[in-house]
């Protein structure tokens, strides 16, 4: 429920004792707003007593809100990406195509360091490249968040943060990295770090050739409830995207006294391609059929850069982050293209499009973390803001002159700026075997979408969300946790567009400002327990969604128009579990997965359309490491799902790698992705005036043979 935010001022010391602090802050969670600062739970790692569950090369650390996942020693990371690291992550499950879920949850948002960034913030494809492009080998750790607390801004989901490599041994060191795979796909990098008394600096250059290959077909079978026509479009289409990627990065750490530090970082990347696009069209409405290939040759381009401030200050019972961070992101993919028709037989047809975008996001934050007798104060401060401004341009050229004609249907720009401030307050209780983690989070979230010709719109929402995290220890090996969070999701800057977007001649993209946040309630239970050299956990999860954002479609001039409205309805609930192996020092064996049931409520013209079904993925890994060489397995299966008004099918992966120490400054690595090409993704569209079948395979199936050389 969304409530007011009220401002209530912090209790003095001499006023309330240590224990009554805490019995009012749980009846501020329990239903009252609060606007103490609060902290993030990963300001409060220090000071969190942690249960190792696994004992491996790539250890599994148990928080009371988050696992840890050490993969600074994956042999996959060496040669692959970041969704590589994802996808080889317990709990987490990567389509090819990008497409991340936590233990069965889609809303997923990745962080890196802890913090937002433009180029992940956005959804779909363009996350996915962003990862594909990002380099494993740069990667420490990888926190999953199934249940967020109050701390983080959870924006409707689980999250995936991120932590980069930082070297700050004394001395100086450097590394050189290269791979090399078939169809001209291959990358280097020179990477170096100093530290020498009070200062540290670290640096990296990176240069990257990689590339997927699509392969789409599609059947659409449309009907217009208002004319009664009714009409049908195919398409195909194979294309291979070279991308080049480029990458550098900067970070200075100066040691200010014992326990004071100030560090500045930067990272900027681009990546350009030139697709080929040949897609058959076959479209036919009554009586009338027309067949033509469109032939798109790009460009593609997008550039991302990063910087940021911090300070920090920790001693024995205090910790105090300050930072500053500004990203932004800027894309241009151009939709040009000629239709060179077969039947009819008719003169070749062109036409220039382009699709910009640029994202900024400035964020501050503070967060302050405080030893007291029961455990642990955290407050903090967290305010962003951030702008998406997007343009569309559509336009027919003369094929004589080159003189074009802009369609004033589709061309089109408009600025989405989002403001978010929010406060929170988490308290860590430790009482005997207990562990109690509260949290609650008071936010304001402003929108204002601007179109480049027309009436600006603006909304603004309040929200107090409360978060919970409970640990019963029946000894120092087993113990049972329970959590819960709530938090809104905030609609996609693209649904939001005022105008209309060509996709294609019988498809038509159409925003609506007036979306409003998805508000979601999720709880957790469950057990984790060790036994000599096994580990495991079992949890059971419920969700639930309201205004969920969906489809809604309509017909102009026998034109199929989607847009998106609030009015659907999601309820998810499921079982995971987990099991590591290590029956001596050279053998690792892990398997996770888990099954949910999904129902969802889609509207479908004037009517909510009633949804159920059950799915499941599966996770298994095998580490062996004899003398210099170290082999690892990790398979992965998603089964087939229910979506909006639809289906997908299910998708698997089989990745090898193997790693020999050649001495001790140079290594050679081989990664073999997706053996058995299991990456092809089917869908399935039933509305009342749209049926869609097709397949979307994005091939992930290559070998990559690298090394890394380490100068010391």
């Amino acid at each position: 429920m969304l409530m007011p935010v009220v401002s209530i001022p912090e209790p003095r010391d001499t006023f309330l004792s240590d224990l009554a602090r805490r019995a009012a802050f749980s009846a501020i969670v329990c239903g009252l707003a609060a606007l103490p600062m609060a902290a993030r739970a990963q300001e409060q790692d220090a000071a969190s007593q942690t249960v190792v569950v696994s004992a491996t090369k790539e250890p599994v650390v148990k928080k009371l809100d988050k696992t840890v996942y050490d993969v600074s020693n994956m042999a996959r990371a060496v040669n692959g990406t970041g969704q590589d690291v994802l996808q080889s992550t317990p709990e987490v499950s990567v389509t090819a195509d990008g497409q991340i879920s936590v233990k069965g949850n889609a809303q997923v948002t990745v962080l890196v360091n802890g913090k937002p960034t433009a180029m992940l913030s956005g959804a779909g494809e363009e996350r996915a490249v962003a990862l594909q492009t990002m380099s494993g080998a740069d990667i420490a750790s990888v926190e999953v968040i199934t249940n967020p607390s109050a701390a983080y801004n959870a924006n409707g989901g689980a999250i995936l943060n991120i932590v980069l490599k930082r070297n700050r041994k004394p001395g100086a060191h450097a590394q050189l990295q290269g791979s090399a795979a078939d169809q001209g796909l291959w990358n280097v990098a020179a990477s170096g770090d100093m530290t020498r008394d009070n200062l540290s600096v670290q640096g990296k250059l990176a240069y990257r050739r990689d590339g997927t290959r699509k392969i789409r077909e599609s059947a659409v079978d449309w009907n217009n409830p208002l004319t009664g026509q009714t009409g049908e479009t195919r398409q195909a289409s194979e294309v291979f995207i070279h991308r080049i990627v480029r990458s550098a990065a900067l970070g200075i750490d100066y040691a200010l006294s014992d326990t004071d530090s100030l560090g500045l970082s930067a990272r900027y990347n681009d990546r350009r391609s030139r697709p080929l696009f040949d897609v058959l069209n076959e479209n036919r409405a009554g009586a009338e059929e027309t067949l033509y290939h469109r032939i798109s040759y790009g460009p593609n381009e997008q550039s991302d850069d990063s910087a940021s401030l911090s300070y920090s200050h920790q001693d024995k019972t205090t910790a105090l982050k300050a930072m500053l961070q500004h990203s932004g992101t800027r894309g241009l993919i151009d939709k040009s293209y000629r239709d060179v028709f077969i039947a009819p037989a008719r003169a070749t047809g062109y036409s220039r499009g382009a699709t910009r975008t640029v994202r900024r996001l400035n964020q501050a934050t503070v967060d302050w973390s405080q030893s007291s007798a029961l455990g642990q104060w955290g407050m903090g401060l967290d305010i962003q803001d951030k702008l998406d401004d997007l343009s569309n341009y559509q336009a027919a050229v003369d094929p004589l002159t080159g003189a074009e004609t802009p369609d004033p249907e589709t061309s089109n720009g408009y600025a989405v700026k989002t403001t978010l401030s929010a406060v929170y307050l988490t308290d860590k209780i430790r009482l005997g075997k207990w562990e109690a983690l509260l949290g609650g989070r008071a936010e304001r979230i402003a929108l204002r979408v601007s179109p480049a010709q027309g009436r600006m719109q603006t909304a603004h929402w309040q929200a107090f969300n409360p978060s919970l995290h409970l640990q019963y220890a029946f000894s120092d090996s087993t113990d049972i946790t329970f959590s819960y969070r709530r938090s809104l999701q905030m609609p996609d800057p693209r649904d939001l567009n005022p105008f209309t977007t060509y996709i294609d001649a019988q498809n038509l993209s159409r925003g609506n400002p007036g979306l409003k946040p998805q508000l979601l309630n999720s709880w957790e239970v469950g057990s984790n327990a060790e036994a000599g050299q096994l580990s495991g956990s079992l949890s059971a999860f419920y969700r639930a969604s309201r205004d969920t954002v969906t489809d809604a479609r309509s017909f102009a001039d026998n034109v199929l128009v989607t847009s998106k409205q609030n009015g659907g309805q999601a309820r998810s609930a499921g079982v995971s579990a987990s099991l590591d192996w290590t029956p001596d020092a050279r053998l690792r064996l892990g398997v996770d997965g888990g099954a949910y049931r999904v129902v969802l409520f889609s509207p479908d013209l004037s009517s909510l359309v009633r949804q159920s079904g059950v799915s499941s993925y599966l996770n298994f890994r095998a580490a062996y490491k004899v003398g210099s060489d170290d082999v690892s397995l990790d398979a992965h299966s998603q089964s087939a799902g229910i979506t909006p008004l639809g289906r997908y099918g299910a998708t698997s992966s089989v990745n090898l790698s193997w790693k020999r120490q050649l001495s001790k400054t140079l290594s050679l690595t081989v990664n073999a992705n997706d053996i058995f090409d299991g990456s092809r993704r089917s869908y399935r569209t039933d509305a009342s005036t749209f049926r869609q079948v097709g397949f979307d395979h994005f091939v992930a199936r290559r070998i990559y043979v690298g090394f890394v050389k380490k100068i010391e």
